[in-house]
């Protein structure tokens, strides 16, 4: 029979990682799911409207990329934040 001290923390699991990993993945989950709905609403309104005036695209597709650069830009915040979470765990 082997004598090792036990320990509170040996007994019980420790329930904050989970929450940190549940953490991680909602926040690439939402960013990803806000990110698409974002940018493909973005693209839609863009297209609508080259649609209707063709000599506007020019006026249109400059901020629409930046629009979308910066919506994709969250996203990748989200990424970041999802890293470090699970860099916690």
């Amino acid at each position: 029979m082997s004598s090792a001290a036990a320990f509170a923390s040996d007994a019980a699991p420790d329930i904050t990682k989970g929450y940190l990993g549940i953490g991680a993945a909602l926040a690439i989950g939402l960013a990803a799911l806000g990110g698409g709905l974002g940018q493909g609403r973005a693209a839609a309104s863009a297209l609508d409207g080259i649609a209707r005036n063709p000599q506007a695209s020019g006026k249109i597709f400059v901020p629409m990329i930046v629009a979308l650069a910066l919506i994709e830009s969250l996203v990748i915040y989200g990424l970041l934040i999802a890293f470090n979470l699970a860099g916690k765990i």
